[in-house]
Protein backbone atom coordinates (compact mmCIF):
# COMPACT_ATOMS: atom_id res chain seq x y z
CA UNK A 1 0.00 0.00 0.00
CA UNK A 2 1.25 3.46 -0.88
CA UNK A 3 -1.35 6.12 -0.16
CA UNK A 4 0.17 8.37 2.48
CA UNK A 5 3.60 9.88 1.81
CA UNK A 6 5.61 12.29 3.96
CA UNK A 7 8.80 14.11 2.97
CA UNK A 8 10.99 14.61 6.04
CA UNK A 9 13.02 17.82 5.78
CA UNK A 10 16.09 18.94 7.70
CA UNK A 11 17.83 22.31 7.56
CA UNK A 12 19.66 23.08 4.29
CA UNK A 13 17.53 20.65 2.31
CA UNK A 14 18.24 20.52 -1.42
CA UNK A 15 15.23 21.85 -3.37
CA UNK A 16 15.65 19.61 -6.42
CA UNK A 17 15.53 16.37 -4.44
CA UNK A 18 12.51 17.67 -2.51
CA UNK A 19 10.95 18.66 -5.84
CA UNK A 20 11.31 15.09 -7.10
CA UNK A 21 9.20 13.83 -4.19
CA UNK A 22 6.63 16.58 -4.70
CA UNK A 23 6.39 15.87 -8.43
CA UNK A 24 5.93 12.09 -8.11
CA UNK A 25 3.79 11.91 -4.96
CA UNK A 26 2.43 15.41 -4.38
CA UNK A 27 0.55 16.27 -7.59
CA UNK A 28 -3.14 15.56 -8.10
CA UNK A 29 -3.41 13.67 -11.42
CA UNK A 30 -6.87 12.26 -10.79
CA UNK A 31 -8.11 13.93 -13.99
CA UNK A 32 -5.96 11.36 -15.82
CA UNK A 33 -7.31 8.50 -13.77
CA UNK A 34 -4.11 8.23 -11.71
CA UNK A 35 -4.05 7.56 -7.95
CA UNK A 36 -3.72 10.51 -5.58
CA UNK A 37 -1.35 10.35 -2.61
CA UNK A 38 -1.96 12.08 0.69
CA UNK A 39 1.31 14.00 0.59
CA UNK A 40 2.83 16.25 3.26
CA UNK A 41 6.10 18.07 3.79
CA UNK A 42 7.26 17.57 7.37
CA UNK A 43 9.79 19.74 9.18
CA UNK A 44 12.21 18.07 11.54
CA UNK A 45 13.80 21.30 12.77
CA UNK A 46 11.21 24.03 13.25
CA UNK A 47 8.37 25.43 11.12
CA UNK A 48 10.77 27.33 8.83
CA UNK A 49 13.70 25.59 7.16
CA UNK A 50 16.62 26.99 5.21
CA UNK A 51 17.41 25.44 1.84
CA UNK A 52 20.94 25.19 0.50
CA UNK A 53 19.86 27.50 -2.34
CA UNK A 54 19.27 30.41 0.03
CA UNK A 55 15.48 30.53 0.35
CA UNK A 56 13.28 29.17 3.13
CA UNK A 57 10.48 26.62 3.32
CA UNK A 58 7.69 26.67 5.89
CA UNK A 59 5.28 23.86 6.74
CA UNK A 60 2.67 23.32 9.45
CA UNK A 61 3.51 19.63 9.78
CA UNK A 62 5.74 18.28 12.55
CA UNK A 63 7.11 14.83 13.25
CA UNK A 64 3.75 13.50 14.45
CA UNK A 65 2.64 13.52 10.79
CA UNK A 66 5.11 10.69 10.08
CA UNK A 67 3.21 8.25 12.26
CA UNK A 68 0.48 7.75 9.64
CA UNK A 69 2.70 7.65 6.54
CA UNK A 70 3.10 4.55 4.38
CA UNK A 71 6.34 6.05 3.06
CA UNK A 72 8.70 8.52 4.74
CA UNK A 73 11.14 10.05 2.25
CA UNK A 74 14.30 11.94 3.21
CA UNK A 75 15.69 14.23 0.48
CA UNK A 76 19.33 15.30 0.33
CA UNK A 77 20.78 18.22 2.22
CA UNK A 78 24.04 20.06 2.75
CA UNK A 79 26.53 18.77 5.34
CA UNK A 80 24.53 15.56 5.83
CA UNK A 81 27.82 13.66 5.81
CA UNK A 82 29.19 15.24 8.99
CA UNK A 83 26.28 16.69 10.97
CA UNK A 84 24.35 15.25 13.90
CA UNK A 85 20.61 14.58 13.71
CA UNK A 86 17.91 15.19 16.35
CA UNK A 87 17.19 12.07 18.38
CA UNK A 88 13.46 12.44 17.82
CA UNK A 89 14.03 12.33 14.03
CA UNK A 90 15.99 9.09 14.23
CA UNK A 91 13.45 7.57 16.62
CA UNK A 92 10.63 8.49 14.23
CA UNK A 93 12.41 6.80 11.31
CA UNK A 94 12.99 3.65 13.34
CA UNK A 95 9.31 3.57 14.37
CA UNK A 96 8.33 3.92 10.72
CA UNK A 97 10.16 0.72 9.82
CA UNK A 98 9.09 -1.08 13.00
CA UNK A 99 5.39 -0.59 12.22
CA UNK A 100 5.82 -1.94 8.69
CA UNK A 101 5.99 1.28 6.66
CA UNK A 102 8.84 2.16 4.29
CA UNK A 103 11.57 4.77 4.25
CA UNK A 104 13.29 6.26 1.20
CA UNK A 105 16.42 8.39 0.96
CA UNK A 106 17.42 10.52 -1.99
CA UNK A 107 21.16 11.11 -2.47
CA UNK A 108 22.82 12.13 0.82
CA UNK A 109 19.57 11.49 2.69
CA UNK A 110 21.06 8.01 3.15
CA UNK A 111 23.20 9.45 5.95
CA UNK A 112 20.07 10.15 7.98
CA UNK A 113 18.90 6.56 7.55
CA UNK A 114 22.39 5.37 8.47
CA UNK A 115 22.37 7.45 11.66
CA UNK A 116 19.06 5.79 12.58
CA UNK A 117 20.70 2.36 12.16
CA UNK A 118 18.46 1.46 9.24
CA UNK A 119 21.33 0.68 6.86
CA UNK A 120 22.98 -1.86 9.16
CA UNK A 121 23.24 -5.19 7.37
CA UNK A 122 21.44 -3.81 4.34
CA UNK A 123 22.50 -3.05 0.77
CA UNK A 124 22.25 0.66 0.06
CA UNK A 125 23.56 3.47 -2.12
CA UNK A 126 24.04 7.22 -2.33
CA UNK A 127 25.66 9.70 -4.70
CA UNK A 128 28.91 8.21 -6.01
CA UNK A 129 30.87 11.11 -4.53
CA UNK A 130 29.65 10.24 -1.03
CA UNK A 131 29.65 6.44 -1.24
CA UNK A 132 33.10 5.86 0.27
CA UNK A 133 32.33 8.15 3.20
CA UNK A 134 28.97 6.45 3.76
CA UNK A 135 30.74 3.08 3.96
CA UNK A 136 33.34 4.50 6.34
CA UNK A 137 30.82 6.15 8.63
CA UNK A 138 28.46 3.16 8.68
CA UNK A 139 30.68 0.08 8.37
CA UNK A 140 27.78 -2.35 8.84
CA UNK A 141 26.07 -1.00 5.72
CA UNK A 142 26.66 -2.76 2.39
CA UNK A 143 27.25 0.21 0.11
CA UNK A 144 26.83 -0.29 -3.65
CA UNK A 145 28.23 2.84 -5.34
CA UNK A 146 27.42 1.99 -8.97
CA UNK A 147 23.64 1.55 -8.90
CA UNK A 148 20.80 4.06 -9.31
CA UNK A 149 18.83 2.78 -6.33
CA UNK A 150 18.60 -0.17 -3.95
CA UNK A 151 15.35 -1.66 -2.64
CA UNK A 152 16.01 -3.59 0.56
CA UNK A 153 12.55 -4.35 1.89
CA UNK A 154 11.40 -1.42 4.00
CA UNK A 155 14.49 0.67 3.18
CA UNK A 156 15.02 2.18 -0.26
CA UNK A 157 18.07 4.30 -1.03
CA UNK A 158 18.77 6.17 -4.24
CA UNK A 159 21.91 7.59 -5.78
CA UNK A 160 22.61 11.21 -6.66
CA UNK A 161 19.93 13.79 -7.48
CA UNK A 162 17.89 12.55 -10.47
CA UNK A 163 18.29 8.92 -9.38
CA UNK A 164 15.60 9.81 -6.87
CA UNK A 165 13.18 9.85 -9.81
CA UNK A 166 14.14 6.27 -10.65
CA UNK A 167 13.57 5.13 -7.07
CA UNK A 168 10.23 6.95 -6.77
CA UNK A 169 8.94 5.51 -10.04
CA UNK A 170 10.07 2.08 -8.86
CA UNK A 171 7.92 2.48 -5.74
CA UNK A 172 4.96 3.68 -7.80
CA UNK A 173 5.41 0.71 -10.15
CA UNK A 174 5.38 -1.68 -7.18
CA UNK A 175 2.31 -0.10 -5.57
CA UNK A 176 0.17 0.82 -8.56
CA UNK A 177 1.56 -1.11 -11.51
CA UNK A 178 3.62 -0.22 -14.60
CA UNK A 179 0.84 1.69 -16.38
CA UNK A 180 0.64 4.26 -13.57
CA UNK A 181 4.43 4.57 -13.32
CA UNK A 182 4.71 4.99 -17.09
CA UNK A 183 1.99 7.65 -17.14
CA UNK A 184 3.75 9.67 -14.42
CA UNK A 185 7.06 9.29 -16.24
CA UNK A 186 5.50 10.61 -19.44
CA UNK A 187 4.14 13.64 -17.58
CA UNK A 188 7.61 14.27 -16.16
CA UNK A 189 9.22 13.68 -19.58
CA UNK A 190 11.63 11.08 -18.17
CA UNK A 191 12.18 7.42 -19.02
CA UNK A 192 10.12 5.03 -16.85
CA UNK A 193 13.27 2.99 -16.32
CA UNK A 194 16.88 3.88 -17.07
CA UNK A 195 19.48 1.38 -18.22
CA UNK A 196 22.65 0.88 -16.24
CA UNK A 197 23.67 2.56 -13.02
CA UNK A 198 25.55 5.59 -11.87
CA UNK A 199 28.90 4.06 -12.84
CA UNK A 200 28.42 5.70 -16.25
CA UNK A 201 28.28 9.14 -14.59
CA UNK A 202 31.39 8.78 -12.44
CA UNK A 203 34.35 10.76 -13.67
CA UNK A 204 37.39 8.50 -13.43
CA UNK A 205 40.56 10.30 -14.55
CA UNK A 206 43.47 8.28 -15.75
CA UNK A 207 45.37 7.08 -12.69
CA UNK A 208 48.91 8.37 -12.38
CA UNK A 209 51.87 7.24 -10.34
CA UNK A 210 54.46 9.39 -8.65
CA UNK A 211 57.05 6.64 -9.00
CA UNK A 212 59.37 6.35 -11.96
CA UNK A 213 59.67 2.56 -11.98
CA UNK A 214 56.67 1.85 -14.19
CA UNK A 215 55.73 5.43 -15.13
CA UNK A 216 57.36 5.22 -18.54
CA UNK A 217 55.64 1.93 -19.25
CA UNK A 218 52.27 3.39 -18.27
CA UNK A 219 52.77 6.22 -20.75
CA UNK A 220 53.71 3.72 -23.45
CA UNK A 221 50.63 1.60 -22.68
CA UNK A 222 48.38 4.66 -22.99
CA UNK A 223 49.79 5.41 -26.43
CA UNK A 224 49.30 1.82 -27.65
CA UNK A 225 45.90 0.83 -26.27
CA UNK A 226 44.96 -0.64 -29.66
CA UNK A 227 47.73 -3.23 -29.45
CA UNK A 228 47.85 -6.63 -27.76
CA UNK A 229 50.04 -6.59 -24.65
CA UNK A 230 51.38 -9.32 -22.40
CA UNK A 231 53.13 -9.01 -19.06
CA UNK A 232 56.24 -10.36 -20.72
CA UNK A 233 56.17 -7.61 -23.36
CA UNK A 234 55.53 -4.90 -20.78
CA UNK A 235 58.28 -6.23 -18.55
CA UNK A 236 60.72 -6.09 -21.47
CA UNK A 237 59.59 -2.51 -22.14
CA UNK A 238 60.41 -1.69 -18.48
CA UNK A 239 63.67 -3.71 -18.58
CA UNK A 240 62.54 -6.03 -15.77
CA UNK A 241 61.69 -9.65 -15.34
CA UNK A 242 57.96 -10.40 -15.64
CA UNK A 243 57.74 -11.31 -11.96
CA UNK A 244 59.45 -8.12 -10.79
CA UNK A 245 57.42 -5.99 -13.19
CA UNK A 246 54.10 -7.44 -12.01
CA UNK A 247 55.06 -6.85 -8.37
CA UNK A 248 56.22 -3.26 -8.97
CA UNK A 249 53.14 -2.50 -11.07
CA UNK A 250 50.83 -3.69 -8.30
CA UNK A 251 52.75 -1.68 -5.71
CA UNK A 252 52.70 1.57 -7.67
CA UNK A 253 49.25 1.49 -9.27
CA UNK A 254 47.26 -0.61 -6.82
CA UNK A 255 46.08 -2.97 -9.54
CA UNK A 256 47.31 -5.51 -12.08
CA UNK A 257 48.53 -4.66 -15.59
CA UNK A 258 45.48 -6.37 -17.11
CA UNK A 259 42.97 -4.46 -14.99
CA UNK A 260 44.78 -1.15 -15.52
CA UNK A 261 44.85 -1.71 -19.28
CA UNK A 262 41.18 -2.71 -19.35
CA UNK A 263 40.17 0.43 -17.45
CA UNK A 264 42.11 2.71 -19.82
CA UNK A 265 40.51 1.04 -22.83
CA UNK A 266 37.04 1.60 -21.37
CA UNK A 267 37.93 5.23 -20.61
CA UNK A 268 39.06 5.73 -24.20
CA UNK A 269 35.87 4.09 -25.45
CA UNK A 270 33.84 6.51 -23.30
CA UNK A 271 35.71 9.44 -24.81
CA UNK A 272 35.17 8.23 -28.37
CA UNK A 273 31.48 7.53 -27.75
CA UNK A 274 31.02 11.03 -26.38
CA UNK A 275 33.01 12.92 -28.99
CA UNK A 276 32.86 10.99 -32.27
CA UNK A 277 30.47 9.29 -34.67
CA UNK A 278 32.78 6.32 -35.22
CA UNK A 279 31.13 2.91 -35.56
CA UNK A 280 31.38 0.37 -32.74
CA UNK A 281 33.80 -1.74 -34.76
CA UNK A 282 36.11 1.25 -35.32
CA UNK A 283 35.98 2.17 -31.63
CA UNK A 284 36.64 -1.45 -30.71
CA UNK A 285 39.71 -1.46 -32.93
CA UNK A 286 41.05 1.83 -31.58
CA UNK A 287 40.60 0.73 -27.98
CA UNK A 288 42.13 -2.71 -28.36
CA UNK A 289 38.93 -4.72 -27.84
CA UNK A 290 39.11 -6.06 -31.39
CA UNK A 291 35.42 -6.23 -32.27
CA UNK A 292 32.11 -4.67 -31.29
CA UNK A 293 30.97 -7.74 -29.34
CA UNK A 294 34.06 -7.70 -27.10
CA UNK A 295 33.71 -3.94 -26.63
CA UNK A 296 30.08 -4.34 -25.61
CA UNK A 297 30.86 -7.15 -23.16
CA UNK A 298 33.63 -5.26 -21.35
CA UNK A 299 31.77 -1.93 -21.44
CA UNK A 300 28.63 -3.40 -19.87
CA UNK A 301 30.72 -5.20 -17.27
CA UNK A 302 32.53 -1.99 -16.30
CA UNK A 303 29.85 0.68 -16.81
CA UNK A 304 26.59 -1.14 -16.29
CA UNK A 305 25.20 -0.01 -19.64
CA UNK A 306 25.81 -0.68 -23.33
CA UNK A 307 28.02 1.50 -25.55
CA UNK A 308 25.01 2.52 -27.64
CA UNK A 309 23.00 3.51 -24.59
CA UNK A 310 25.98 5.42 -23.20
CA UNK A 311 26.37 7.30 -26.49
CA UNK A 312 22.68 8.24 -26.53
CA UNK A 313 22.96 9.54 -22.97
CA UNK A 314 26.12 11.60 -23.34
CA UNK A 315 26.15 12.53 -27.02
CA UNK A 316 22.46 12.62 -27.80
CA UNK A 317 20.80 11.74 -31.10
CA UNK A 318 22.53 12.43 -34.38
CA UNK A 319 21.63 15.99 -35.35
CA UNK A 320 19.32 16.39 -38.33
CA UNK A 321 20.80 18.60 -41.04
CA UNK A 322 18.97 21.75 -42.09
CA UNK A 323 18.64 20.34 -45.60
CA UNK A 324 16.76 17.34 -44.21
Amino acid sequence: MLKNVAALLLDEVHPFELGVLCEVFGLDRSDEGLPVHDFAVVSAEGPVLQTHAGFTISTPHGLDRLEEADLVAVPAGSHFMDREYPKEVLDALRRTVDRGARVLSVCSGAYVLGAAGLLDGRRCTTHWRHAAELARRFPRAVVEPDVLYVDEGPVITSAGTAAGIDACLHLVRQAHGPDVANAIARRMVVPPHRDGGQAQYIKRPLPRTACDTVGGTLAWMERHLDQEMTVEQLAAQAHMSPRTFARRFQQETGTTPYRWLLRQRVLLAQHLLETSDETMDVIAGRTGFGNAAALRHQFVKSMGTTPNSYRRTFRGPTPVSEAA
